[in-house]
């Protein structure tokens, strides 16, 4: 609670001695119920009757009154609440917290314990000892109250985790996320010259309120190419409208509007109506589940586009060779589109199972997933009569799960049956038949099987891991409900699946320092050509020579689409250079080129990164470019590309939100539109750097900042980082924490003082000065001074013209305003005349006050 000076300040020593000398000389044991008896005959005093160490005297003591603080339980942090000091009933003159019941709910006590809690001030307040073991200790310095709970009366917990009592649900806001991708292009072939470019984007604009979070997706797209002859094609389209909700009891999300069928068992459609899913996102992280995954090889700088029946998933650009993309909602399954736009014009396209693991539930447990509503187009017309759809999945014993679920509807019904087994050393296997049952509007009735069969496992004494196997053979009258769709409206089946193979295998050898990866992907049907994907790819460190953690890799890979073949070569050959860049050689090598390219790479600061390269093909030599900046409000990525004699094209992304609510707004980069995020608040201060990951980002102007692409349902901590601190700031809180549902607003504050200091004496109106230890608070209720021998008393994280005002005997005596001009020199003190409460001070005096400042 003492306000010690900044680093750096002036302060000279006999002006802090004294005080320090009071705290240190004690009589007898602190503790709270006894005063602490202060041994004054020590202190070099001119007025030894006018001191006051009333509040010192009683450790831990806090006033009577309603205080905004944190409260932490076991290390682990609830959101800012108002908590209320009563004296306590076994002794009037301490004083004790007052702890409501809608803060014990979120202290996550387990059941069994809360019938013994008991109650006291009219039952508004827990009962400290109801609960043996427990303590309460406030701490007004860092705005905390600190609860210690024995670990055996709460909910299970992990280092990461906590249990539903702890969510936070966030505060009420709008946000808008944007996902923005501009191109030039200017293409020469055969003397003719095109020039044209491509404005796209997609994102979310939501609104939350209470527990209630509100999206509404949207793409656009406009294209003009000039000297066509054509107009600019132009569109914007809301693609999808939802509303979902968490329901912690139920472990599960309610989702109302318009979504895609979320299933382990059936194939996704869209469709508008109403569900009910477990999610594991609100399991501890070591049962949650599978995200997809997409992987490819870039030729040039390109835009990757991952969509699904219409509707844009994720877009993005990417430099030359290899990518991966890891961070896709985990909500999303079913079959996904793939597009690689090369900058040279070529697209490569493909599709994407998202497979998930073995579907196996721990012993005991259930999760299930049911839904119901009409089939919908991505214009939002209806497609089908009314369906309902569940399924489940039972713990039956350790190692075996029961699984199984139906879709029925008025024309088309499929039932599923399936069951996995944990084999423990020889990994994880599921079995599942589904039989579906479909009346075309034709007059026509299939009713067909489908058989499927998927594994997993971590080979530890090898290094190995199948990440996924699976296998699947539907007879050719079994159908989809997507496929029954596409026949009943378009007369047309363009699926019609027969076998599929899929295998992802890992493998690292230690000894040689060699990492491989194996993707294979083989669909047959049963009226077309077959689609095969698979690629290998190769990574090892070494060194040679002088020179030391060279990167090379190998990447083999084919797909087959359609009936076409997209066969090709990816080398790399990468080595330090300098404090963070790289130099690369890398080759491609495929049909229709063969690509040879030497690049630079390294950072800009913490916030961005660059790539130049430079290279031949047989059509001509080229030269591109590449540069990604994390900023505050957006993170931007920039490409350009130029072949000689062939094309040039520039490409800018901007990926970024705007989030407001009545705690304040922010710019702020974003990767998952819609998704969980945090408002930060220092207090005002604008320029504090907060990290989370990545890059830092700084408060605005109105000390605000909002750190996007929060985990949800896992503890996340957000901290300021203090090497970056500016030099008039000083953070008594560096660090928040924050468990936020998911698609949350949530809001922390951090407690920062940033402002000018000065020396000053005080002076009361009739000519004396308050007593020794008197304190100096600011209109936040934060210390900011204490008083010491002759009024003497130094301030720091002070404003000009601010009101403050001075405290002892428990309460507040007198406010005194600073001077619009502080001193420049630390070592020149203000003489500040303080006013009883009640009085106004007039501008004569605070004049009065600023011809007064003498040099000490």
């Amino acid at each position: 609670m003492m306000s010690t000076p900044l680093v750096g300040a002036q302060v000279p020593r006999t002006r802090l001695l004294p005080l320090l000398i009071a705290l240190a000389l004690v009589n007898g044991q602190v503790s709270a119920a006894k005063p602490i008896e202060f041994n004054t005959d020590v202190l070099d005093l001119q007025e030894r009757d006018n001191i006051d160490l009333g509040r010192f005297s009683r450790a831990g003591y806090v006033m009577p009154g309603e205080y905004s603080l944190v409260v932490n339980v076991n290390q682990q942090e609830l959101p800012e609440q108002p908590i209320r000091f009563y004296p306590a009933e076994s002794d009037p003159a301490s004083s004790e917290a007052c702890l409501p019941a809608t803060l014990v709910e979120q202290m996550g006590i387990k059941e069994e314990f809360t019938r013994q809690l008991t109650w006291w001030h009219n039952g508004q307040c827990l009962v400290i000892g109801s609960l043996k073991g427990m303590s309460v200790r406030p701490d007004l310095g860092s705005n905390t109250l600190f609860l210690s709970v024995p670990q055996a009366y709460l909910e299970y917990s992990s280092a990461d985790w906590d249990p539903p009592a702890r969510w936070d649900e966030g505060i009420p806001g709008l946000l808008l996320d944007y996902n923005l991708n501009a191109q030039t292009q200017h293409q020469t072939q055969n003397d003719n010259v095109q020039k044209g470019y491509n404005l796209s984007g997609n994102g979310v604009a939501g609104a939350n309120m209470g527990s209630w979070r509100l999206r509404a997706s949207w793409q656009t797209q406009i294209d003009h190419q000039t000297g066509s002859g054509q107009p600019v094609k132009q569109n914007f389209e809301w693609t999808q409208y939802t509303a979902y909700l968490a329901i912690a009891r139920l472990r599960a999300k309610l989702t109302v509007g318009e979504d895609f069928l979320n299933s382990d068992i059936f194939d996704s459609f869209r469709y508008t109506g109403v569900s009910l899913v477990s999610d594991d996102a609100m399991l501890p992280p070591n049962l949650r589940g599978y995200a997809p995954e997409v992987s490819g090889v870039a030729r040039t700088n390109a835009r990757v586009v991952i969509s699904q029946q219409g509707r844009v998933l994720y877009e993005t650009l990417v430099p030359a060779g290899p990518f991966r993309i890891q961070d896709l909602n985990n909500a999303v399954s079913g079959l996904m589109d793939v597009r690689v736009e090369e900058q040279d014009g070529s697209v490569q396209a493909f599709n994407i199972s998202t497979a998930s693991i073995p579907y196996l539930t721990r012993p005991g447990m259930i999760r299930y997933k049911l839904a119901s509503g009409r089939p919908t187009d991505w214009r939002h017309r209806t497609q089908g009569p009314l369906f309902a759809s569940g399924e489940f999945s039972w713990g039956v014993s350790n190692g075996w799960s029961l699984f199984g679920g139906s879709v029925v509807g008025d024309d088309y019904n499929a039932l599923a049956l399936g069951i996995g087994r944990d084999l423990m050393l020889f990994g994880a296997l599921s079995f599942d038949v589904t039989q579906s049952r479909a009346r075309l509007p034709q007059g026509e009735t299939l009713t067909g099987g489908s058989y499927r069969l998927r594994y997993s496992k971590n080979f530890d004494q090898i290094g190995g891991q199948v990440t996924f196997a699976g296998y699947r053979f539907s007879e050719r009258s079994f159908m989809t409900m997507g496929e029954y769709l596409e026949m009943r409206n378009l007369g047309t089946r363009s699926q019609n699946s027969k076998e599929m193979y899929t295998v992802s295998y890992n493998q690292q050898f230690r000894d040689m320092g060699l990492t491989a990866n194996l993707n294979y992907d083989h669909q047959t049907y049963w009226d077309r050509q077959a689609n095969d994907r698979y690629s290998l790819s190769l990574m090892r460190y070494m060194n040679i020579g002088n020179f030391r953690n060279l990167s090379l890799s190998l990447t083999g890979y084919r797909n087959q689409y359609n009936g076409l073949n997209d066969d090709g070569v990816f080398l790399s050959l990468s080595l330090p250079w300098g404090n963070r860049g790289s130099v690369s050689y890398s080759g491609t090598w495929n049909g229709d080129d063969n690509t040879h390219r030497v690049s630079y790479s390294d950072r800009v600061g913490d916030r961005g990164s660059y790539q130049v390269s430079s290279g031949w093909t047989r059509k001509g030599a080229l030269a591109s470019g590449f540069y990604s900046h994390q900023g505050d409000w957006a993170q931007i990525n920039a490409t350009a590309s130029s072949q000689a004699g062939s094309y040039t094209t520039v490409g800018l992304a901007l990926q970024g939100g705007a989030t407001a609510t009545r705690e304040g707004a922010a710019l702020h980069r974003v990767a998952i539109p819609g998704g969980t995020r945090l408002l930060v608040d220092t207090g005002g201060v604008a320029g504090i750097p907060i990290r989370n990951y990545g890059a830092p980002l700084l408060t605005n102007r109105f000390g605000k900042a909002v750190v996007a692409d929060m985990n949800s349902y896992y503890r996340n901590r957000v901290n300021i980082d203090l090497d970056q601190l500016p030099d008039n700031a000083e953070a008594l809180k560096s660090v928040v924490q924050a468990t936020l549902t998911e698609g949350a607003i949530g809001y922390r504050r951090f407690d920062v003082i940033a402002g000018e200091k000065a020396m000053a004496v005080i002076r009361l109106a009739d000519g004396t000065m308050p007593p020794f230890g008197a304190t100096v608070q600011n209109l936040k209720k934060r210390d900011v001074g204490i008083v010491n021998d002759g009024g003497s008393v130094y301030l720091s994280g002070i404003e000009r013209g601010e009101t403050m005002t001075v405290h002892w005997d428990d309460r507040a005596q007198c406010e005194l305003t600073l001077p619009v001009v502080l001193p420049v020199d630390g070592m020149r003190e203000l003489l500040l005349p303080c006013r009883t409460i009640t009085a106004k001070a007039d501008t004569t005096d605070l004049a009065a006050v600023q011809a007064t400042m003498e040099t000490k």
